[in-house]
């Protein structure tokens, strides 16, 4: 099995491959970034923001202090899912504003940005959401994204309006707290605009008030700040490609799968051509290619000149365009970010910039009252049941019925006898040792499969009679996706009004748990 990068980081690891340990706020902070123009880079906010309809006086002030000569800046982003996409979009964001808010000072203020992934063209990464009601019935939301168009680009369909008015009419919630739900997506849709537009309202509307700035890409003042950083990759286009696939190199002869690889030739820039598709570029001599036209390194900074957002950042570039626009202190991200940053670190030096600290994202999977209950019968965890529903609940159930034969103190008396006999057995004979050994581990291997069909058939039985184990996976692990990958944090604002919203923002950042929802 391959080896976890964002486990080893988070306890400490990964050194070989990123620039910061996890957790060295110190360092990061004592960093200085005197190449950004924060005047110019609030403004471009500003515009933003204005056009977005959310420069509030709050958005404002943050604005005022992201400007001081010495601020910083705790990014994070994510496509921009339907209805804010799974619950980890908001948890990332809230734990931007909380990072945020524990380094702020006067003398260097902190800001907390979302940079909202809308040059993104992977439709089915967005297009759709999972919600479930009171009732338990699992909701699914899924839109008619074109395939293939950056989702800046995609104007928000009226149907789209009319399919979460459909959806929410049939949600079975408190009628006040559905109220209160549909008229923030109002609020976002009203304004008009893009996909990525509607997403970025409905996530500054939850988490604006924290002090959570929006950022688009796409939008032309904040684009035409990032033009340098992709005029200078295309001075060299592929050594970022290179830097790269050294490091996959290194982390598959270290145990590790690396998640982003570079074929020959292929750059990390993106071009939207002119039938509105996003098409990788590549490198044949002294020419770039797509799929479709050639195009000279003087074509693509004339594209630069006059529309910078036609030209844009693949994975393995996107954060340092991030981090060239952004004084960076931090970046909040999630496990498989965590496993990109390991092969980024080398990139970051070809732009003359340092990688930043990761910072792993708050994680918080929600525990509903009833769930709540259900579990402390069963004597387990939500991480418990995520990880083996049906042998959470057929122990539990072994237990209650004192079935000894299942537990693990039987399998470990077990275990222990055999120990004693293979022991005993090579005393008497030294060569029949490896058969006694052999013997031993297939005989624990099948009383403890035997254990597991007989737990699984204990859940079974009681699940058809009450429902339990479906219950539980439908808050746990809806579609068979751990809660917080899948389930839209909507959810529970639909059930439970703000206070969830609240519980979240109280958290300390960085925090990894299980929260009940009272």
């Amino acid at each position: 099995m391959a080896r976890n990068a964002g486990a080893e980081y988070r306890k400490g690891g990964l050194l070989d491959y990123v620039r910061l340990p996890a957790g060295a706020l110190e360092t990061a902070q004592a960093e200085t970034r005197p190449d950004i123009d924060r005047v110019a880079l609030a403004d471009a906010l500003r515009a933003y923001h204005r056009d977005l309809g959310t420069l509030t006086p709050t958005v404002e002030a943050h604005l005022t202090r992201l400007a001081h000569p010495a601020s910083r800046v705790v990014v994070t982003g994510q496509q921009a899912g339907a209805l804010t996409g799974p619950a980890y979009s908001v948890h990332k964001g809230a734990d931007a504003a909380l990072l945020a808010r524990q380094l702020d000072t006067e003398d260097a203020p902190v800001a907390a940005v979302y940079w909202i992934a809308s040059q993104d063209h992977d439709a089915a990464e967005v297009a759709g959401t999972s919600l479930l009601d009171a009732g338990e019935r699992l909701h699914r939301l899924t839109l008619d994204v074109p395939e293939g168009v950056p989702v800046g680009r995609v104007p928000w369909r009226p149907e789209w309006t009319a399919q979460v008015h459909a959806l929410l009419d049939a949600f079975d919630a408190p009628a006040e707290h559905v109220a209160a739900v549909r008229a923030r997506f109002d609020r976002a849709v009203q304004a008009g605009g893009s996909y990525a537009d509607v997403f970025a309202r409905l996530i500054h509307g939850l988490l604006g008030g924290a002090g959570l700035l929006v950022l688009d890409p796409m939008h032309p003042a904040l684009a035409r700040l990032m033009a340098p950083t992709l005029a200078r990759e295309l001075n060299d286009p592929l050594a970022s490609s290179r830097a790269i696939e050294a490091a996959a190199a290194r982390m598959i002869a270290d145990g590790f799968e690396p998640q982003l690889r570079r074929p020959d030739g292929a750059t990390n820039l993106f071009i939207e051509e002119d039938d509105g598709q996003r098409r990788l570029l590549r490198v044949d001599g002294q020419t770039f290619v797509t799929a479709t036209r050639r195009y000279t390194r003087a074509e693509l900074l004339a594209l630069l000149d006059t529309d910078p957002t036609r030209l844009t950042p693949a994975a393995g570039l996107r954060p340092a365009v991030q981090d060239a626009l952004l004084p960076t202190l931090a970046f909040v991200v999630g496990p498989g970010e965590i496993a990109y940053g390991a092969q980024l670190r080398d990139v970051y030096p070809l732009h003359g910039l340092r990688q930043p600290l990761l910072w792993p994202r708050l994680s918080v999977t929600w525990r509903e009252p009833n769930v709540t209950r259900l579990l402390g019968r069963l004597h387990a965890t939500a991480a418990q049941v995520q990880a083996d529903p049906d042998g959470v609940l057929g122990r539990a159930l072994a237990a209650e019925r004192h079935a000894g034969a299942v537990t693990a103190d039987r399998l470990d008396a077990l275990t222990a006898s055999l120990d004693a006999i293979t022991a005993e057995i090579a005393d008497l004979d030294p060569t029949l040792v490896g058969a006694a050994e052999r013997t031993r581990t297939r005989t624990i291997a099948r009383v403890a499969h035997l254990q597991r069909l007989a737990e699984r058939a204990l859940a079974r039985a009681e699940n058809d009679r009450s429902g339990q184990l479906t219950r539980l996976k439908a808050h746990l692990l809806p579609n068979g996706t751990p809660q917080e990958r899948e389930m839209n944090f909507l959810t529970y604002l639909l059930k439970h009004g703000d206070t969830p919203l609240k519980q979240l923002l109280n958290l300390p950042a960085g925090w990894q748990g299980e929260l009940d929802i009272p």
